[in-house]
């Protein structure tokens, strides 16, 4: 099992175990975290999933393909770390993987 924290807009942390091969999306929802919505059930077309990595993350996973940088052009306050949770895949190397929720999903 791997650990991810997921960091809430208030600040409250939330950690939590999830298996490789998961999405952040399929790990925030397992665990019951609020604030990723997933809407559209992990395929990258609704943008209610997006978290934001840390500096010292977003270098250790896939960048995002065309489809989700053009979703991520819909969504309110984002950032050079912002990503669709449902488009990044836990590995084994993102054991510690911290994710910020945004304050709102709309």
């Amino acid at each position: 099992m791997l650990k991810i924290t997921f960091i809430q807009h208030d600040g409250e942390t939330i950690e939590t175990e999830v298996e490789p091969g998961m999405s952040i999306m399929q790990a925030a929802i397992e665990n019951l975290v609020e604030g990723i919505e997933g809407e559209c059930g992990g395929s990258g077309s609704c943008a209610t999933c997006h978290c934001y990595l840390s500096e010292q993350w977003s270098d250790k996973v896939t960048q995002p393909d065309n489809n989700e940088s053009q979703m991520l052009e819909m969504v309110n306050d984002t950032t050079a770390f912002s990503r669709l949770s449902c488009q990044v895949k836990i590995t084994k190397e993102h054991n510690g993987l911290s994710v910020t929720l945004p304050e709102s999903q709309y």
